[in-house]
């Protein structure tokens, strides 16, 4: 019996043209369009329509800017508020009524004894322009040049020499091989003996910056204890610290910041993403004593954008008032219980991690995690060491493309960029997460399907 050929509809056509023009047109550092090549035209909350007619769950929501997920309501109504009431759109750094808003509603987020005594300054539109006034402020106010930051950090200075990077403890991939109370221990050691070695070769910090949880580098929650370490370090030294909550804020990993996990308060907080309401906003909030920079020490052009206050301010009101941060903390626990459930059945995951709806899955090679485990002594296993098994980026890229296949959007990052990264709005109901979970342990079981035995494919590091 012959087969008919059915022709591409209109749509498929439209969508095809659109990214046949992007791949011809834009620049190859382009990063998200290679791996989801999709052309969203519809959106609301979770749900992502392309213009093939396709719907995806999208849990990448914009990076992590989307707190409420696509075009909710009060946001889209403080939209249609500040445009209807004819006020402009943009002004440079000066004083408006949305502005005050935004900034009263920020401040009252604020974790305890910080909010009394802080300055806010609007930056660029981007985490990365914060983070550099960051840079720029605690430069200017201590009158030294040195930073540190932690390997794997998503933000934290090019390479330069003025930057030292420390280990960031996490049991998995422990940099100091040993995981848990002790690994926790020797980082700290290894940060204070570095700052008080006249000979350590680290140039006189201006700051320390760190994410009380890794986005990029792999979902890695910094250890409260540890960040309380860390605190007291710099405190004893006189180093301002700065806590980078572009990814961590608004509720996202089930604290409204990420540093009140720990209980610490920072000296400055780096803020953006889901500050916006899903449009282009960036502040940094600091102790008012390092507010010594002079009148246009860290410009920028787009300071003043009256739509992403306005839809800032009605995400921070909306998340405070509803308690998503709670919300957040409780699903995410249950969603992170049943993915490390499935490793019972699926020996390429070698770990699930995470805070709140900030949750990665860091797929291995199965051989080589098989291996390990069966080398992991007992009293190893008592103390919480674990031995690493080779990072399986050929497995997890099928995992995302099987997940996409299935109407799923998934990020990867961690190293060799192995860690699917799930980012879903902090709105996400019980029926969607399990949505979420059907739709990735299905795409999981397929890709090991595709590509089972590959030894070749495994790069142990």
């Amino acid at each position: 019996m012959a087969v008919t050929e059915t022709a591409p509809s209109a749509a498929t056509t439209a969508h095809e043209g659109i990214l046949r023009r992007q791949s011809m047109r834009e620049s190859a550092a382009r990063t998200y369009a290679r791996s989801l090549p999709i052309v969203p035209v519809r959106a609301r909350g979770l749900t992502i329509e392309g213009a093939d007619g396709r719907r995806y769950l999208d849990c990448l929501s914009g990076a992590g800017t989307l707190a409420l997920g696509h075009n909710h309501p009060v946001v889209l109504e403080a939209i249609r508020k500040v445009i209807d009431s004819g006020a402009p759109l943009h002004v440079p750094d000066l004083a408006t009524p949305v502005k005050d808003a935004f900034t009263t509603e920020l401040f009252e987020t604020l974790p305890r004894g910080f909010a009394d005594q802080a300055r806010v300054q609007f930056c660029g539109p981007t985490g990365t322009d914060a983070v550099e006034a960051a840079l720029t402020l605690v430069r200017t106010a201590t009158g030294r040049s040195g930073i540190l930051t932690f390997t794997g950090a998503d933000h934290g200075g090019a390479p330069d020499a003025r930057v030292t990077r420390l280990p960031y403890p996490q049991d998995y991939r422990c940099p100091f091989g040993v995981g848990g109370a002790r690994g926790l221990e020797l980082a700290g050691n290894w940060t204070e003996s570095l700052l008080d070695d006249p000979r350590s070769g680290v140039a006189p910090p201006a700051g320390m910056i760190l994410e009380p949880v890794q986005g990029e580098g792999g979902v890695i929650p910094g250890p409260d204890s540890w960040m309380r370490r860390m605190r007291k370090i710099t405190a004893d030294r006189s180093i301002p610290l700065i806590a980078d909550e572009v990814q961590t804020g608004v509720g996202r990993t089930g604290a409204f910041w990420a540093v009140e996990h720990s209980g610490i308060v920072p000296d400055v907080m780096v803020m953006s993403k889901a500050i916006g309401g899903s449009l282009p906003l960036a502040v940094i909030v600091y102790r008012s004593d390092l507010d010594c920079g002079e009148p246009g020490a860290h410009g920028g052009t787009f300071r003043g954008n009256q739509l992403a206050m306005a839809a800032g301010a009605a995400t921070l009101a909306h998340v405070r008032e509803n308690r998503l941060a709670e919300r957040a903390a409780d699903l995410g626990a249950r969603m992170i219980g049943r993915l490390r459930g499935l490793a019972a059945d699926h020996p390429a995951i070698g770990d699930v991690r995470g805070r709140g709806l900030m949750i990665g899955v860091e797929l291995v090679c199965p051989e080589a995690a098989e291996a390990a485990e069966t080398a992991i002594a007992a009293d190893d296993r008592e103390t919480g060491a674990v031995g690493p098994s080779a990072a399986d980026p050929v497995l997890a890229a099928a995992v995302q493309r099987e997940c996409l296949a299935r109407g799923l959007i998934v990020e990867l990052g961690g190293r060799h960029a192995s860690v699917v990264r799930l980012l879903p709005p902090l709105t996400l109901t019980d029926e969607q997460a399990e949505a979420v979970l059907d739709r990735l342990a299905d795409a999981l079981s397929a890709a090991e399907r595709a590509i089972h035995g590959r030894h070749e494919t495994c790069h142990p590091h």
